[in-house]
């Protein structure tokens, strides 16, 4: 019998703040048994257990519950960052289409941190090109993409870094504040812990999730138009 998600541990949460005060591999090492037992594991159970929803919105998610696929890795590349911190305070699980450049793919996501979580859609760092095919469906038709924001209703908010002049003046707001974005996602964070400690997670986020389809629909077809070999 499949092993289930039984929710995150207090233990978990409590190491991951620990990793991140201690900075040293050392500790890491002589604690790593509550890394592999109250984090890794819950993740790809976690994993398995939203896999076969997801596949519904996407059949070619990848799917596979692994550190490197759809598990971020708890270690810091601090090679070319002034911050030498060997340990993220936080951990994550994406959904998205295999994608050499993973940062400016669509993905669903769901992440913890010591007293919060967060679940959403949308790019770690869009990149330009997509952001202006993003643009250009927009004003292509507005009506459609007015139809599709519906879906982003609260708890999810619209954040990502915007240009700090309007790139249309007197763009209707519910408008422009899309269109002006240089990357975006929505998302729910929420400070309720005790959320990620409970066996209902998975139901939580597979609803929260289903609701933004339509969003995740759009931005597969800015990828289709960027991925149109040019002649």
């Amino acid at each position: 019998m499949m092993a289930i998600f039984n929710g995150f541990s207090q233990a978990g949460l409590n190491f991951l703040q620990d990793a991140w005060i201690h900075n040293s591999k050392t500790w890491f090492d002589e604690h790593r048994s509550i890394y592999d037992n109250d984090l890794v594991k819950p993740f790809k159970l976690l994993v398995e257990q939203l896999t076969p929803e997801m596949l519904k919105i996407d059949e070619w998610f990848e799917t596979k519950p692994a550190i490197g696929k759809t598990i971020s890795r708890i270690h810091r590349d601090t090679r070319f960052s002034k911050d030498k911190t060997l340990y993220r305070s936080r951990l994550w699980l994406t959904f998205k289409r295999p994608n050499k450049d993973w940062k400016e793919a669509p993905a669903y996501f769901f992440e913890i941190s010591p007293n919060s979580y967060q679940y959403g859609l949308g790019y770690y760092c869009a990149s330009k090109q997509t952001m202006d095919i993003f643009r250009e469906e927009i004003a292509n038709d507005t009506a459609k993409f007015l139809e599709m924001i519906r879906c982003v209703k609260k708890p999810f908010e619209l954040v990502g870094e915007s240009y700090k002049r309007p790139l249309i003046k007197d763009q209707d707001e519910k408008i422009a504040t899309w269109y002006n974005r240089k990357s975006l996602a929505v998302m729910v964070t929420n400070n309720h812990i005790a959320d990620v400690l409970d066996s209902d997670l998975p139901n939580k986020l597979i609803k929260g999730f289903k609701k933004i389809v339509p969003l995740y629909d759009y931005l597969m077809r800015v990828e289709m138009i960027k991925n149109i070999p040019k002649l």
